[in-house]
């Protein structure tokens, strides 16, 4: 995530940073996503921000306390918030084009019996779900709710 806060940091889209760095934009949307990379990679994407490609590893997980350089808690939270948001506009745009080019075709070729309702239907009703999900805060799948289900499942406070 410290990958998207630096190329926001610059206003950068992430085929402009696949662009600078000579990656592929797939290869930057998993560094984004917290994937591992290569050190040629991180030394790619390090180059292009003029930093040291050390600030861009993944802290060893035997530690007892990894943190993530130059990323704050608040800010892994609003981009992780902020990348589910984008998915769902795209889920929404794609939902839209889709539906309504086979509402358009089912009406063509045959208006009688109008099957893509059904389809556009029961996608709409998983689409709104996302939307429930991103814009509004549903109290049983919280983070304190999440929280207590771990310590539940460890037997033991975190």
């Amino acid at each position: 995530m410290l990958v998207q806060k630096l190329r926001l940091q610059k206003g950068w889209s992430q085929e402009q940073l696949a662009v600078l760095s000579g990656l592929s934009v797939r290869t930057i949307q998993r560094l984004e996503g917290g994937k591992p990379a290569s050190a040629e990679t991180l030394k790619a994407v390090a180059s292009v921000f003029d930093i040291d490609f050390n600030r861009l590893r993944e802290p060893d997980m035997d530690q007892p306390n990894p943190t993530r350089h130059d990323l704050r808690a608040d800010e892994a939270l609003a981009l992780a918030h902020v990348r589910r948001l984008k998915l769902f506009w795209i889920n929404l745009m794609v939902y839209v084009s889709v539906a309504g080019s086979l509402i358009v075709a089912n009406w063509l070729t045959d208006p009688t019996y109008m099957w893509s309702l059904w389809t556009a239907g029961i996608w709409g009703v998983i689409v709104l779900l996302n939307a429930i999900q991103v814009f509004f805060k549903v109290p049983f799948l919280d983070p304190v709710w999440e929280r207590r289900e771990v310590e539940r499942v460890l037997g033991r406070p975190l």
